[in-house]
């Protein structure tokens, strides 16, 4: 991890805190939708106070970046994406969260199709994690993660942004199953193909799936040219 900043003695009374570290950083919660599991992309933590414990993708912010670059630099940087779904979920800034002092972080939600990214491996091992799985993270980054995952659930029923996680051509199966893996409930399948085409965002693509254990289901994309006329009237979103 990079030296951490400390504050311009020209603005800041010495006397007030003559020891004080302080650096803001960013954090990336990716999440990923891979053999119909919700993962989070993490990495081993480097740092002996949390030695075999993984967390989430970050850095220290640069001087010469603003918030929303180092977060693409982080995302580029790891999985090779420059393309992705990306937003600011909020700023941690508990006065212990990091071990080398004070450090504020701002997280940051992305939406990764996994078939889409490269791994940038470096140093530390770099891990797809079923989300269901985690226990225990480095700093505070579970507090991050859970934080991150109630924003995506509030979300994907405000927003198309559930077809991030999927291929362009993508079953029923694959979307319903997706919603559930996200939001922890099961859908009655009926239902849920009936309220998904009632919002007209599904196109038929003419194909079916290939190579799977169960039945072949249709192939459908989600409709971005008939969203951006219905959302101008009346997307009122996904509620489930």
């Amino acid at each position: 991890m990079e030296e951490l900043v400390r504050p311009n003695i020209n603005t800041t009374p010495v006397e007030l805190m003559p020891d004080f570290q302080f650096a803001l950083s960013v954090d990336c919660v990716i999440f990923g939708y891979d053999e119909g599991v919700l993962k989070v992309l993490l990495i081993e933590s480097d740092l002996p106070a949390y030695k075999g414990q993984w967390s989430l993708l970050g850095d220290l912010l640069r001087h010469d970046e603003d918030l929303d670059e180092a977060s693409y630099r982080v995302l580029r940087e790891r999985t090779g994406l420059t393309d992705m779904f990306l937003e600011q979920v909020k700023t941690f800034g508990a006065v212990n969260r990091h071990p080398a002092g004070r450090v504020l972080t701002t997280a940051y939600l992305a939406l990764v199709n996994v078939k889409d990214y490269q791994l940038k491996k470096k140093e530390n091992a770099l891990q797809w994690k079923p989300v269901s799985e985690i226990q225990t993270m480095a700093f505070d980054h579970r507090l991050i993660l859970d934080t991150s995952l109630t924003v995506l659930q509030r979300k994907i029923q405000e927003e198309p942004i559930i077809f991030n996680l999927l291929e362009k051509k993508f079953s029923l199966r694959d979307l319903q199953h997706v919603f559930e893996q996200i939001l922890g409930v099961e859908f009655d399948r009926r239902n849920f193909r009936k309220k998904l085409f009632t919002t007209g965002l599904l196109t038929d693509v003419n194909e079916m799936e290939q190579q799977v254990r169960h039945r072949p289901g249709r192939l459908y994309s989600f409709n971005q040219k008939a969203y951006e006329q219905i959302k101008r009237k009346t997307f009122v979103g996904l509620q489930f």
